[in-house]
């Protein structure tokens, strides 16, 4: 296996238990849930986890000693979204709880540093990360998107770019093409809401994910390839890879 360096769910006892200590670790957290026809319903969790292993191993040859943990594949879901076949829904609760258990036993083994990776917009952790920081004030929790923070209009044409559209796709195409099936996307096509003032964002409320989408994609994938997807990855590794050298 590749990654069986630094990722967990490869890597042997022998192997870690050689090394003196691990500098962070890393959580790719993603979804459970359909995305469009064309993508793996995991696709979250898939994208940033190849993301963490591409980062770890680049970091690890600047001599950042780096983990991956299991990915996880539970989000927090949409109204409309939830009532798709094989839909999970994670609540704020559970989420929480599997933080904490996470961050609990990082601290037993010795570890101080998680980075979160999360590919799921519906995710939001910086609650979790500032009653952390207060209870465990040793221990640094990074969450990051790994989709947000490199301007997408300078890899993608698409105008309308939410979910399982040409970035992700691209992404995916990059990673995991044996996955991607090109031949069964829809349109991506999506409506706002009725309120214009929830369209301009001067308050937020749940999307009804049956009411936004036919093919629960939100923007045309039709633009993906996979080299577009090999370069918008590289810049967010690179970004990553910079964090971790920083970290340490």
């Amino acid at each position: 296996m590749k990654y069986s360096d630094f990722d967990i769910t490869t890597a042997k006892w022998g192997d870690v238990s050689a090394k003196s200590a691990y500098d962070i670790a890393i959580l790719p957290w993603g979804s459970t849930e359909p995305h469009n026809r064309h993508l793996p319903y995991c696709t979250d969790m898939l994208a940033s986890q190849a993301i963490a292993f591409e980062a770890a191993e680049a970091a690890s040859r600047m001599g950042v000693s780096v983990m991956v943990l299991p990915g996880i594949p539970l989000g927090s879901q949409n109204p409309g979204q939830t009532s798709l076949p094989f839909c999970l829904h994670a609540r704020q609760a559970t989420m929480g709880a599997i933080l904490r258990d996470v961050v609990d036993s990082l601290e037993r083994s010795g570890i101080r540093k998680l980075l979160i990776i999360n590919g799921h917009g519906g995710n939001i952790f910086k609650g979790f990360i500032r009653d952390l920081a207060i209870d465990k004030p040793d221990f640094m929790v990074l969450c990051s998107e790994w989709y947000s923070f490199i301007p997408r209009r300078e890899y993608f044409g698409a105008e309308i770019d939410d979910h399982a559209g040409e970035q992700e796709t691209s992404v995916m195409l990059h990673y995991y093409p044996e996955l991607v099936k090109m031949s069964l996307a829809g349109p991506g096509k999506s409506r706002g809401f009725n309120i214009e003032s929830l369209n301009k964002k001067v308050a937020w409320v749940p999307r009804d994910w049956s009411k936004v989408t036919v093919d629960t994609g939100i923007g045309d994938p039709s633009g993906a390839t996979a080299e577009k997807g090999a370069a918008y990855a590289a810049a967010v590794v690179a970004a990553y890879v910079r964090l971790l050298k920083e970290l340490v």
